[in-house]
């Protein structure tokens, strides 16, 4: 008898759910809703719960389980949602309320460590380093953040927060951050933190993606120190990450992760940082499956 894996990315615009054969990981269906956040917590609700039904309408089968990658962070103490940025969440017991509107059992990680979870179980983690064991995949796009995986599981942690790099304190930026703190990588080395800074110094605003170019034609020197800042940055807070959790791999994922400089120039920088006589053996790469890794993570949850 065939077994399917059913997943479920909750998106700050978009719910997306996908049903995957567990043997060969060939996609049976794959649908999404608008998750309309804008209308509450019970409304996104709902919209998983039409999600849910068409999937069984249209493929005939019924889940034993589902899992969801969502925005937010489980708290495993008091069993409910924190650190999202569908804010309408915070503070729900949403484990709870899926199980009671769905009738199977659930399980759920945040957006991070599903995009770990995807690369190192079905992504590129496989196909070039099959033996790798212990995968940090990095998101830096409009936000920062991380995830843990070891033998395949993710490293969720006592509080629920395994990975979250992006809120440790790097430099004396004192750009007041969402989480309460000052000089958050976040505040450093995400993309708008970049435009910030790149603000700042030239007294012009331009999109990271011009700045980029300016930077590869040498004609702007403020877009020079705003690339230089991430490249410093980047290895200096990801030194940290190697110290403590010396990875095989680490998968970089987000909008900021498309710069090719940060493969070389920022990788280059950890030697300044790292505890190993300034050898770095870390692997670097980047994500095969893109945005489609939230929803393939959270169908690995109930593998």
């Amino acid at each position: 008898m065939e077994r399917y894996l059913w997943g479920v990315d909750l998106g700050g615009t978009k719910i997306e759910g996908i049903v995957i054969n567990a043997k060969t990981d060939e996609i049976l269906i794959r649908e999404r809703v608008p998750t309309e956040a804008s209308q509450g917590y019970d409304h996104i609700l709902s919209q998983i719960k039409k999600l849910i039904d068409g999937l069984v309408e249209k493929t005939g089968l019924k889940p034993e389980a589902i899992g969801f990658s969502t925005p937010g962070t489980l708290d495993p103490g008091l069993q409910t949602m924190k650190n999202c940025n569908t804010t309408c969440m915070n503070g729900q017991p949403m484990k709870k309320d899926l199980v009671a509107l769905l009738g199977v059992k659930i399980e759920m990680a945040n957006d991070a460590n599903c995009f770990a979870l995807a690369e190192a179980t079905m992504g590129v983690v496989p196909e070039k380093y099959p033996d790798a064991q212990v995968v940090f995949g990095v998101i830096m796009g409009t936000g920062v953040g991380g995830g843990v995986v070891v033998n395949g599981k993710i490293i969720g942690g006592k509080h629920g927060i395994g990975g979250e790099w992006g809120h440790n304190v790097l430099g004396d930026d004192q750009t007041p951050c969402y989480c309460g703190k000052k000089g958050c990588n976040e505040n450093i080395f995400s993309g708008p933190a970049l435009e910030r800074f790149y603000a700042s110094v030239s007294g012009e605003k331009r999109g990271l993606k011009e700045i980029v170019e300016r930077y590869r034609a040498n004609t702007d020197e403020h877009a020079t120190a705003t690339l230089q800042r991430l490249f410093k940055s980047f290895g200096k807070a990801i030194h940290y990450i190697i110290n403590v959790l010396d990875p095989d791999v680490v998968v970089l994922g987000g909008g900021v992760s498309n710069i090719e400089e940060i493969y070389t120039e920022g990788v280059k920088e950890i030697e300044n940082f790292i505890f190993n006589k300034r050898k770095v053996e870390t692997v670097f790469l980047k994500p095969k499956l893109g945005d489609s890794a939230g929803v393939f993570g959270a169908a690995e949850l109930v593998r």
